[in-house]
Protein backbone atom coordinates (compact mmCIF):
# COMPACT_ATOMS: atom_id res chain seq x y z
CA UNK A 1 0.00 0.00 0.00
CA UNK A 2 2.79 2.27 0.83
CA UNK A 3 4.10 1.56 -2.92
CA UNK A 4 0.32 2.37 -4.06
CA UNK A 5 0.39 5.60 -2.13
CA UNK A 6 3.95 6.71 -3.77
CA UNK A 7 2.25 6.02 -7.24
CA UNK A 8 -0.55 8.14 -6.70
CA UNK A 9 -3.76 5.35 -5.95
CA UNK A 10 -6.44 7.25 -5.04
CA UNK A 11 -6.84 5.72 -1.38
CA UNK A 12 -9.77 7.27 1.01
CA UNK A 13 -7.54 9.08 3.37
CA UNK A 14 -10.77 9.24 5.79
CA UNK A 15 -9.92 5.29 6.60
CA UNK A 16 -6.57 6.85 8.30
CA UNK A 17 -8.72 8.81 11.47
CA UNK A 18 -6.52 8.41 14.43
CA UNK A 19 -3.36 7.20 12.47
CA UNK A 20 -1.27 10.42 12.09
CA UNK A 21 2.28 8.81 11.50
CA UNK A 22 0.27 6.44 8.64
CA UNK A 23 -1.21 9.63 7.27
CA UNK A 24 2.08 11.71 7.40
CA UNK A 25 3.76 8.44 5.72
CA UNK A 26 1.21 8.94 3.27
CA UNK A 27 1.97 12.56 2.39
CA UNK A 28 5.88 11.76 2.25
CA UNK A 29 5.74 9.00 -0.21
CA UNK A 30 3.48 11.42 -2.45
CA UNK A 31 6.33 13.85 -2.48
CA UNK A 32 9.00 11.41 -2.86
CA UNK A 33 11.87 11.07 -5.56
CA UNK A 34 14.19 9.51 -6.61
CA UNK A 35 15.04 6.40 -9.33
CA UNK A 36 13.35 3.79 -7.65
CA UNK A 37 10.05 6.11 -7.35
CA UNK A 38 10.27 7.14 -11.02
CA UNK A 39 10.55 3.51 -12.32
CA UNK A 40 7.21 2.98 -9.97
CA UNK A 41 5.48 5.51 -10.88
CA UNK A 42 5.89 4.75 -14.40
CA UNK A 43 4.72 0.94 -14.03
CA UNK A 44 2.05 1.74 -11.97
CA UNK A 45 0.78 4.33 -15.24
CA UNK A 46 0.96 1.65 -17.45
CA UNK A 47 -0.85 -1.07 -15.79
CA UNK A 48 -3.34 1.05 -14.21
CA UNK A 49 -7.27 0.48 -14.88
CA UNK A 50 -10.59 2.85 -14.67
CA UNK A 51 -11.63 1.27 -11.75
CA UNK A 52 -10.00 1.91 -8.50
CA UNK A 53 -11.39 -1.45 -7.49
CA UNK A 54 -10.06 -3.78 -10.11
CA UNK A 55 -6.49 -1.92 -9.76
CA UNK A 56 -6.41 -2.71 -5.87
CA UNK A 57 -7.22 -6.01 -6.24
CA UNK A 58 -4.64 -7.11 -8.61
CA UNK A 59 -2.10 -5.99 -6.01
CA UNK A 60 -3.87 -6.81 -3.52
CA UNK A 61 -3.26 -10.40 -5.00
CA UNK A 62 0.08 -9.87 -5.61
CA UNK A 63 0.93 -9.11 -1.69
CA UNK A 64 -0.03 -12.55 -0.98
CA UNK A 65 2.04 -14.54 -3.33
CA UNK A 66 5.49 -12.71 -2.23
CA UNK A 67 7.01 -13.14 1.17
CA UNK A 68 8.21 -10.51 3.07
CA UNK A 69 10.49 -7.63 2.70
CA UNK A 70 13.48 -6.54 1.64
CA UNK A 71 13.54 -9.16 -0.99
CA UNK A 72 9.56 -9.54 -1.34
CA UNK A 73 10.45 -13.05 -3.24
CA UNK A 74 7.32 -15.36 -4.68
CA UNK A 75 6.35 -17.89 -2.40
CA UNK A 76 5.26 -19.87 -5.34
CA UNK A 77 6.88 -20.91 -9.17
CA UNK A 78 5.98 -18.18 -11.41
CA UNK A 79 4.74 -20.10 -14.37
CA UNK A 80 1.68 -21.02 -12.00
CA UNK A 81 1.50 -17.86 -10.37
CA UNK A 82 -2.31 -16.50 -10.59
CA UNK A 83 -2.81 -14.75 -14.09
CA UNK A 84 -3.84 -11.29 -12.12
CA UNK A 85 -0.25 -11.70 -11.31
CA UNK A 86 1.43 -12.80 -14.12
CA UNK A 87 0.32 -9.25 -15.79
CA UNK A 88 2.39 -7.22 -13.13
CA UNK A 89 5.24 -9.75 -12.27
CA UNK A 90 7.91 -7.77 -12.53
CA UNK A 91 6.73 -5.12 -10.51
CA UNK A 92 8.28 -7.54 -7.60
CA UNK A 93 11.97 -5.81 -8.29
CA UNK A 94 11.16 -2.21 -8.81
CA UNK A 95 8.90 -2.96 -5.08
CA UNK A 96 12.12 -4.23 -3.45
CA UNK A 97 14.12 -0.89 -4.74
CA UNK A 98 11.46 1.14 -3.30
CA UNK A 99 11.39 -0.54 0.07
CA UNK A 100 14.99 0.34 0.11
CA UNK A 101 14.81 4.03 -1.06
CA UNK A 102 11.67 4.78 0.96
CA UNK A 103 12.98 3.38 4.06
CA UNK A 104 10.09 1.55 4.87
CA UNK A 105 11.75 -0.69 7.43
CA UNK A 106 12.60 2.71 9.77
CA UNK A 107 8.96 3.95 8.82
CA UNK A 108 7.38 1.21 9.97
CA UNK A 109 8.03 1.60 13.24
CA UNK A 110 6.50 4.64 13.39
CA UNK A 111 3.45 3.25 12.41
CA UNK A 112 2.82 -0.56 13.54
CA UNK A 113 1.61 0.96 16.74
CA UNK A 114 -1.13 2.22 14.55
CA UNK A 115 -1.80 -1.09 12.47
CA UNK A 116 -2.00 -2.64 15.88
CA UNK A 117 -4.79 -0.78 17.28
CA UNK A 118 -6.62 -1.11 14.08
CA UNK A 119 -5.98 -4.89 14.29
CA UNK A 120 -7.10 -4.67 17.85
CA UNK A 121 -10.57 -3.49 16.46
CA UNK A 122 -11.44 -7.02 14.94
CA UNK A 123 -9.77 -9.24 17.63
CA UNK A 124 -12.26 -10.07 19.62
CA UNK A 125 -15.08 -10.21 16.79
CA UNK A 126 -12.88 -12.72 14.38
CA UNK A 127 -11.93 -14.63 17.63
CA UNK A 128 -15.99 -15.63 18.14
CA UNK A 129 -16.33 -15.97 14.79
CA UNK A 130 -13.73 -18.52 14.60
CA UNK A 131 -14.74 -20.35 18.24
CA UNK A 132 -18.88 -20.21 17.50
CA UNK A 133 -17.92 -21.71 14.07
CA UNK A 134 -15.53 -24.64 15.29
CA UNK A 135 -17.92 -25.28 17.81
CA UNK A 136 -21.19 -25.81 15.53
CA UNK A 137 -19.27 -27.83 12.92
CA UNK A 138 -17.48 -29.95 16.11
CA UNK A 139 -14.00 -28.91 14.01
CA UNK A 140 -10.96 -29.03 16.17
CA UNK A 141 -8.62 -27.62 13.49
CA UNK A 142 -4.44 -29.03 13.47
CA UNK A 143 -1.87 -26.93 12.12
CA UNK A 144 0.13 -29.99 10.94
CA UNK A 145 -2.36 -30.37 7.90
CA UNK A 146 -0.64 -26.89 6.15
CA UNK A 147 -3.63 -24.78 5.82
CA UNK A 148 -3.91 -21.24 6.87
CA UNK A 149 -6.58 -18.47 6.99
CA UNK A 150 -5.42 -15.09 7.86
CA UNK A 151 -7.09 -11.96 8.11
CA UNK A 152 -4.76 -8.69 7.04
CA UNK A 153 -6.71 -5.65 8.44
CA UNK A 154 -5.41 -2.68 6.46
CA UNK A 155 -7.38 0.43 6.54
CA UNK A 156 -6.44 2.24 3.31
CA UNK A 157 -8.30 -0.63 1.54
CA UNK A 158 -11.60 1.51 3.02
CA UNK A 159 -14.79 -0.69 2.67
CA UNK A 160 -13.22 -2.89 -0.20
CA UNK A 161 -12.83 -6.82 1.27
CA UNK A 162 -11.03 -8.79 -0.87
CA UNK A 163 -10.82 -12.71 -0.11
CA UNK A 164 -8.14 -14.86 -1.81
CA UNK A 165 -7.81 -18.88 -1.91
CA UNK A 166 -4.20 -20.01 -2.98
CA UNK A 167 -3.75 -23.76 -3.02
CA UNK A 168 -4.41 -24.00 1.22
CA UNK A 169 -3.86 -20.64 1.76
CA UNK A 170 -6.92 -18.88 2.71
CA UNK A 171 -6.27 -14.67 3.49
CA UNK A 172 -8.47 -11.88 3.36
CA UNK A 173 -7.57 -8.43 3.55
CA UNK A 174 -10.23 -5.75 5.19
CA UNK A 175 -10.14 -2.15 6.23
CA UNK A 176 -12.26 -0.30 9.05
CA UNK A 177 -14.99 0.93 7.71
CA UNK A 178 -17.62 2.51 10.25
CA UNK A 179 -19.52 -0.94 9.94
CA UNK A 180 -16.80 -4.22 10.04
CA UNK A 181 -17.60 -6.72 7.46
CA UNK A 182 -17.74 -9.29 10.16
CA UNK A 183 -20.41 -11.05 7.80
CA UNK A 184 -17.54 -11.12 4.89
CA UNK A 185 -14.92 -12.58 7.51
CA UNK A 186 -17.55 -15.76 8.73
CA UNK A 187 -18.64 -16.35 5.22
CA UNK A 188 -14.77 -16.79 4.34
CA UNK A 189 -13.78 -18.75 7.27
CA UNK A 190 -16.48 -21.00 6.87
CA UNK A 191 -14.88 -21.53 3.07
CA UNK A 192 -11.73 -22.56 5.15
CA UNK A 193 -13.54 -25.18 7.37
CA UNK A 194 -15.56 -26.39 4.56
CA UNK A 195 -14.37 -26.27 1.52
CA UNK A 196 -12.32 -29.59 1.63
CA UNK A 197 -15.52 -32.02 2.21
CA UNK A 198 -17.55 -31.98 -1.07
CA UNK A 199 -14.30 -32.66 -3.07
CA UNK A 200 -13.27 -35.67 -0.08
CA UNK A 201 -16.89 -37.20 -0.64
CA UNK A 202 -16.86 -36.27 -4.85
CA UNK A 203 -18.61 -39.71 -5.47
CA UNK A 204 -21.74 -38.90 -3.12
CA UNK A 205 -22.19 -35.25 -3.71
CA UNK A 206 -21.85 -36.21 -8.25
CA UNK A 207 -24.86 -38.56 -7.04
CA UNK A 208 -26.98 -35.90 -6.19
CA UNK A 209 -26.16 -33.58 -9.65
CA UNK A 210 -29.83 -33.74 -10.90
CA UNK A 211 -30.36 -31.35 -8.71
CA UNK A 212 -27.93 -28.76 -11.04
CA UNK A 213 -30.58 -29.08 -13.89
CA UNK A 214 -33.05 -27.27 -11.73
CA UNK A 215 -30.53 -24.76 -10.24
CA UNK A 216 -29.16 -23.70 -13.58
CA UNK A 217 -32.42 -22.76 -15.04
CA UNK A 218 -32.08 -19.56 -12.23
CA UNK A 219 -31.06 -16.49 -13.78
CA UNK A 220 -29.44 -15.16 -10.68
CA UNK A 221 -27.28 -18.35 -10.10
CA UNK A 222 -23.24 -17.21 -10.85
CA UNK A 223 -21.84 -18.96 -13.94
CA UNK A 224 -19.50 -20.51 -12.28
CA UNK A 225 -22.05 -22.61 -10.27
CA UNK A 226 -23.99 -23.77 -12.99
CA UNK A 227 -21.07 -26.11 -13.93
CA UNK A 228 -19.41 -26.68 -11.15
CA UNK A 229 -21.76 -29.17 -8.77
CA UNK A 230 -18.83 -29.35 -5.92
CA UNK A 231 -18.72 -25.86 -5.67
CA UNK A 232 -22.34 -25.34 -5.74
CA UNK A 233 -22.33 -27.53 -3.21
CA UNK A 234 -19.56 -26.29 -1.07
CA UNK A 235 -21.71 -22.37 -1.31
CA UNK A 236 -24.83 -24.31 -0.40
CA UNK A 237 -23.60 -25.69 2.82
CA UNK A 238 -21.90 -22.77 3.73
CA UNK A 239 -25.13 -20.13 3.26
CA UNK A 240 -27.17 -23.20 5.37
CA UNK A 241 -24.12 -22.92 8.53
CA UNK A 242 -24.69 -19.22 8.52
CA UNK A 243 -28.28 -19.41 8.58
CA UNK A 244 -28.36 -21.83 11.64
CA UNK A 245 -25.76 -19.68 13.57
CA UNK A 246 -28.29 -16.98 13.38
CA UNK A 247 -30.94 -18.89 15.79
CA UNK A 248 -33.40 -17.16 13.42
CA UNK A 249 -37.36 -17.54 14.20
CA UNK A 250 -39.21 -19.79 12.20
CA UNK A 251 -41.00 -16.91 10.52
CA UNK A 252 -37.05 -15.23 9.85
CA UNK A 253 -35.69 -17.99 8.51
CA UNK A 254 -38.21 -18.74 5.64
CA UNK A 255 -38.04 -15.06 5.04
CA UNK A 256 -34.38 -15.74 4.51
CA UNK A 257 -34.80 -19.01 2.89
CA UNK A 258 -37.03 -17.15 0.15
CA UNK A 259 -34.27 -15.34 -1.41
CA UNK A 260 -31.97 -18.10 -1.61
CA UNK A 261 -34.31 -20.27 -3.22
CA UNK A 262 -35.44 -17.50 -5.59
CA UNK A 263 -31.27 -16.70 -7.03
CA UNK A 264 -30.89 -20.67 -7.87
CA UNK A 265 -28.97 -22.03 -4.31
CA UNK A 266 -32.09 -24.61 -4.22
CA UNK A 267 -30.02 -26.58 -2.04
CA UNK A 268 -29.55 -24.22 1.32
CA UNK A 269 -33.15 -24.96 2.52
CA UNK A 270 -32.54 -29.09 2.39
CA UNK A 271 -29.14 -28.21 4.21
CA UNK A 272 -30.84 -26.27 6.55
CA UNK A 273 -32.80 -29.43 7.56
CA UNK A 274 -30.23 -31.85 7.03
CA UNK A 275 -28.14 -29.17 9.85
CA UNK A 276 -31.02 -29.90 12.17
CA UNK A 277 -30.25 -33.65 12.61
CA UNK A 278 -26.48 -32.97 12.54
CA UNK A 279 -27.10 -30.52 15.64
CA UNK A 280 -29.05 -33.04 17.86
CA UNK A 281 -25.91 -35.68 17.76
CA UNK A 282 -24.15 -35.73 14.63
CA UNK A 283 -20.09 -36.26 14.96
CA UNK A 284 -17.80 -34.13 13.55
CA UNK A 285 -19.24 -32.55 10.49
CA UNK A 286 -15.80 -33.58 8.35
CA UNK A 287 -17.63 -37.62 9.40
CA UNK A 288 -21.18 -36.51 9.28
CA UNK A 289 -20.69 -34.73 5.89
CA UNK A 290 -22.02 -38.20 3.79
CA UNK A 291 -25.15 -38.23 6.06
CA UNK A 292 -25.77 -34.99 5.05
CA UNK A 293 -25.48 -35.21 1.33
CA UNK A 294 -27.18 -38.97 1.53
CA UNK A 295 -30.09 -36.65 3.61
CA UNK A 296 -30.58 -34.39 0.18
CA UNK A 297 -34.20 -35.85 -1.61
CA UNK A 298 -33.25 -34.81 -5.51
CA UNK A 299 -36.59 -36.03 -6.41
CA UNK A 300 -38.50 -33.73 -3.93
CA UNK A 301 -36.59 -30.87 -5.07
CA UNK A 302 -37.49 -31.67 -8.77
CA UNK A 303 -40.83 -31.61 -7.62
CA UNK A 304 -40.91 -28.61 -5.62
CA UNK A 305 -39.18 -26.71 -8.57
CA UNK A 306 -40.57 -27.96 -11.55
CA UNK A 307 -43.04 -24.89 -12.21
CA UNK A 308 -41.01 -22.39 -9.76
CA UNK A 309 -40.55 -18.83 -10.92
CA UNK A 310 -36.93 -17.99 -10.19
CA UNK A 311 -36.03 -13.96 -9.59
CA UNK A 312 -35.01 -12.48 -12.96
CA UNK A 313 -31.78 -11.26 -13.47
CA UNK A 314 -32.41 -7.52 -13.43
CA UNK A 315 -33.52 -7.63 -10.19
CA UNK A 316 -30.60 -6.93 -7.62
CA UNK A 317 -30.68 -9.71 -4.84
CA UNK A 318 -30.10 -8.61 -1.02
CA UNK A 319 -26.52 -7.73 -0.39
CA UNK A 320 -25.03 -10.39 1.29
CA UNK A 321 -21.13 -9.57 1.50
CA UNK A 322 -19.53 -6.04 1.42
CA UNK A 323 -18.00 -4.74 -1.79
CA UNK A 324 -14.67 -6.36 -3.22
CA UNK A 325 -15.84 -9.82 -1.78
CA UNK A 326 -15.08 -11.88 -4.71
CA UNK A 327 -15.73 -15.51 -3.80
CA UNK A 328 -19.70 -14.78 -4.47
CA UNK A 329 -19.10 -13.57 -8.13
CA UNK A 330 -21.66 -11.58 -10.06
CA UNK A 331 -24.36 -13.92 -12.49
CA UNK A 332 -21.24 -13.49 -15.70
CA UNK A 333 -17.93 -13.97 -14.60
CA UNK A 334 -15.68 -10.81 -15.98
CA UNK A 335 -12.64 -12.29 -17.98
CA UNK A 336 -10.44 -11.65 -15.15
CA UNK A 337 -12.74 -13.21 -12.56
CA UNK A 338 -12.84 -16.58 -15.10
CA UNK A 339 -8.66 -15.90 -15.71
CA UNK A 340 -8.36 -16.30 -11.54
CA UNK A 341 -10.93 -19.32 -11.66
CA UNK A 342 -8.94 -20.99 -13.78
CA UNK A 343 -5.59 -20.37 -11.90
CA UNK A 344 -6.71 -21.50 -8.86
CA UNK A 345 -7.91 -24.83 -10.61
CA UNK A 346 -4.25 -24.63 -12.18
CA UNK A 347 -3.12 -24.96 -8.62
CA UNK A 348 -5.29 -27.23 -7.25
CA UNK A 349 -3.84 -29.40 -9.98
CA UNK A 350 -7.98 -29.80 -11.38
CA UNK A 351 -6.81 -29.22 -15.05
CA UNK A 352 -10.96 -30.23 -16.25
CA UNK A 353 -12.02 -27.04 -14.22
CA UNK A 354 -9.14 -25.06 -15.51
CA UNK A 355 -10.26 -25.66 -19.08
CA UNK A 356 -13.66 -24.79 -18.20
CA UNK A 357 -12.65 -21.49 -17.33
CA UNK A 358 -10.44 -20.74 -19.91
CA UNK A 359 -12.61 -21.71 -22.59
CA UNK A 360 -15.31 -18.99 -21.67
CA UNK A 361 -12.99 -16.35 -21.68
CA UNK A 362 -11.47 -17.49 -25.23
CA UNK A 363 -15.09 -18.03 -26.54
CA UNK A 364 -15.54 -14.16 -25.83
CA UNK A 365 -11.56 -13.54 -27.04
CA UNK A 366 -10.21 -16.29 -29.03
CA UNK A 367 -6.47 -14.65 -28.90
CA UNK A 368 -6.04 -14.22 -25.04
CA UNK A 369 -2.52 -15.28 -24.67
CA UNK A 370 -3.09 -15.07 -20.87
CA UNK A 371 -6.17 -17.57 -21.21
CA UNK A 372 -4.45 -19.27 -23.73
CA UNK A 373 -1.51 -20.24 -21.93
CA UNK A 374 -3.22 -21.09 -19.09
CA UNK A 375 -5.36 -23.55 -20.87
CA UNK A 376 -1.77 -24.64 -22.24
CA UNK A 377 -0.85 -25.61 -18.21
CA UNK A 378 -3.98 -27.05 -18.13
CA UNK A 379 -3.08 -29.55 -21.01
CA UNK A 380 0.34 -30.20 -19.58
CA UNK A 381 -1.55 -31.34 -16.23
CA UNK A 382 -4.18 -33.67 -18.00
CA UNK A 383 -1.04 -34.91 -19.90
CA UNK A 384 -1.80 -34.03 -23.24
CA UNK A 385 1.29 -32.79 -24.77
CA UNK A 386 0.10 -32.21 -28.06
CA UNK A 387 -2.62 -30.22 -27.57
CA UNK A 388 0.12 -28.26 -25.45
CA UNK A 389 2.34 -27.91 -27.74
CA UNK A 390 -0.28 -25.99 -30.41
CA UNK A 391 -1.34 -23.94 -27.16
CA UNK A 392 2.16 -23.14 -26.45
CA UNK A 393 3.05 -22.39 -29.91
CA UNK A 394 -0.36 -20.08 -30.44
CA UNK A 395 0.82 -18.40 -27.16
CA UNK A 396 4.00 -17.14 -28.88
CA UNK A 397 2.93 -16.12 -32.21
CA UNK A 398 0.62 -13.47 -30.47
CA UNK A 399 3.24 -12.06 -27.89
CA UNK A 400 6.13 -11.99 -30.41
CA UNK A 401 6.03 -8.65 -32.22
CA UNK A 402 4.94 -8.01 -35.99
CA UNK A 403 7.51 -6.50 -38.23
CA UNK A 404 5.78 -3.50 -38.66
CA UNK A 405 5.74 -2.14 -35.64
CA UNK A 406 8.96 -0.35 -34.47
CA UNK A 407 9.19 -2.11 -31.15
CA UNK A 408 10.84 -4.95 -30.26
CA UNK A 409 9.32 -5.62 -26.69
CA UNK A 410 6.99 -8.62 -27.17
CA UNK A 411 3.41 -8.06 -25.99
CA UNK A 412 4.22 -10.13 -22.57
CA UNK A 413 7.54 -11.33 -21.87
CA UNK A 414 6.61 -13.45 -19.09
CA UNK A 415 3.92 -15.78 -21.29
CA UNK A 416 6.34 -15.95 -24.31
CA UNK A 417 9.52 -17.09 -22.07
CA UNK A 418 7.72 -19.57 -19.86
CA UNK A 419 5.96 -20.76 -23.20
CA UNK A 420 9.59 -21.17 -25.03
CA UNK A 421 10.62 -23.18 -21.90
CA UNK A 422 7.71 -25.07 -21.38
CA UNK A 423 7.94 -26.48 -25.04
CA UNK A 424 11.45 -26.92 -24.21
CA UNK A 425 10.31 -29.40 -21.65
CA UNK A 426 7.60 -31.04 -24.06
CA UNK A 427 10.36 -31.62 -26.48
CA UNK A 428 12.94 -33.01 -24.07
CA UNK A 429 10.05 -35.21 -22.53
CA UNK A 430 9.52 -36.66 -25.92
CA UNK A 431 13.85 -37.01 -26.37
CA UNK A 432 13.72 -34.48 -29.06
CA UNK A 433 16.84 -32.64 -27.87
CA UNK A 434 17.98 -30.48 -30.67
CA UNK A 435 14.38 -29.15 -30.74
CA UNK A 436 14.48 -28.90 -26.67
CA UNK A 437 17.25 -26.60 -26.84
CA UNK A 438 15.91 -24.03 -29.88
CA UNK A 439 13.49 -23.46 -27.46
CA UNK A 440 15.67 -22.79 -24.50
CA UNK A 441 17.82 -20.77 -26.65
CA UNK A 442 14.50 -18.61 -27.42
CA UNK A 443 13.23 -17.99 -23.98
CA UNK A 444 16.63 -16.52 -23.12
CA UNK A 445 16.12 -14.06 -26.34
CA UNK A 446 12.96 -12.91 -25.31
CA UNK A 447 13.51 -9.26 -24.25
CA UNK A 448 12.11 -8.46 -20.84
CA UNK A 449 11.76 -12.20 -19.96
CA UNK A 450 11.84 -12.88 -15.82
CA UNK A 451 14.81 -14.33 -14.29
CA UNK A 452 12.69 -17.06 -13.47
CA UNK A 453 12.54 -18.18 -16.97
CA UNK A 454 16.26 -17.49 -17.98
CA UNK A 455 17.17 -19.45 -14.88
CA UNK A 456 14.87 -22.43 -16.24
CA UNK A 457 15.82 -21.77 -19.72
CA UNK A 458 19.55 -21.69 -18.84
CA UNK A 459 19.16 -24.76 -16.61
CA UNK A 460 17.13 -26.75 -20.10
CA UNK A 461 20.27 -25.67 -22.21
CA UNK A 462 22.18 -27.05 -19.52
CA UNK A 463 20.66 -30.67 -19.53
CA UNK A 464 17.80 -32.16 -20.65
CA UNK A 465 14.35 -31.29 -18.33
CA UNK A 466 13.60 -34.26 -15.54
CA UNK A 467 10.05 -33.24 -13.73
CA UNK A 468 10.29 -33.42 -10.50
CA UNK A 469 7.30 -35.41 -8.40
CA UNK A 470 5.12 -33.19 -5.90
CA UNK A 471 4.21 -33.80 -2.41
CA UNK A 472 2.39 -37.12 -2.41
CA UNK A 473 4.76 -38.49 -5.03
CA UNK A 474 2.94 -38.03 -7.97
CA UNK A 475 4.31 -37.03 -11.34
CA UNK A 476 3.61 -33.62 -13.08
Amino acid sequence: MCALDAAGFGANESTLAGMPYRLKLRADLLKMQGPAVTALRQFYREHAFSSRAETLSRYITFSLVVGPPPDFRFLYDRDLLPPDVLTIVDFQPILASFYQEANLAERWQEVEPEYERAQALYDASVRDIVVRSNAYLREVLSASNGRTFTVYVEPLVGSLTNFRIYGSTYSIVVGTPKTLPLADIQHAYLHFLLDPLPSQYASQVEAKKGVLTIAARAPRLPVDYQQDFISFTDECLIRAVELRLKHLSPAQLEAALKPQDESGFILVRPLVEQLRVFEKAGPAMQYYFPDLIAGIDVAALQKRFQNFQFASAQTAPPSEHGEGFTKSPATELTPEQLLEQGQRAITLREPAQAKAAFDKVLAKNPNDTRALYGLALASVLGRDADTAKKLFEKVIVLSVPSESTQNSAPSDPTLLAWSHVYLGRIFDLEEDRTSAINQYQAALAVVGAPESARVAAQDGVKSPYQPVPPTGGKPQ
